[in-house]
C-alpha cells in the first residue's frame, strides 16, 4: 500500500495561492496515476484533478481549469496542486490519492490509496 501524506494547506484570502503537496512513501508512486480530490462540509467528495504516470497528461474538473496545475516529481515521490486565484468556494478538505493505473482517471473508486487530507479556506 503507497502511504500519502498532504501538506500545504491553510487560510488564504479570495484572489490567493497556496501550494498542496503529497508525498509518497513508496517508489511506485512513480508508475501510477496520482489525483486531487476536495470534500467541503455536506458534500461528496469531488473530482478536482489528475496526472499519469509520466505528468504527460493532466485532467481537470471544469471550475478549476486555468486557476490550479497538477504536477510531481516523480525523483522525490511527491505530487503537487498549485491553486491561484482562490475562491471561497474552493474551500475544502484536499485529499491525494494514487490509482494503480498509468491512464487518467477521475472517479473516486479507481483511486486505491488515500492520503488524510489537508484543510484549505479561503475566507477574507
Amino acid at each position: 500500500q503507497v502511504q500519502l501524506v498532504e501538506s500545504g494547506g491553510g487560510l488564504v484570502q479570495p484572489g490567493g495561492s497556496l501550494r498542496l503537496s503529497c508525498a509518497a512513501s513508496e517508489r511506485t508512486f512513480r508508475f501510477y496515476t496520482m489525483g486531487w480530490f476536495r470534500q467541503a462540509p455536506g458534500k461528496e467528495r469531488e473530482f478536482v484533478a489528475a496526472i499519469n504516470w509520466s505528468g504527460g497528461i493532466t485532467s481537470y474538473v471544469d471550475s478549476v481549469k486555468g486557476r490550479f496545475t497538477i504536477s510531481r516529481d516523480n525523483a522525490k515521490n511527491t505530487g503537487y496542486l498549485q491553486m491561484n486565484s482562490l475562491k471561497p468556494e474552493d474551500t475544502a478538505v484536499y485529499y491525494c490519492a494514487v490509482a494503480r493505473t498509468t491512464v487518467v482517471v477521475r472517479t473516486n473508486s479507481e483511486y486505491r490509496d488515500w492520503g488524510q487530507g489537508t484543510q484549505v479556506t479561503v475566507s477574507s
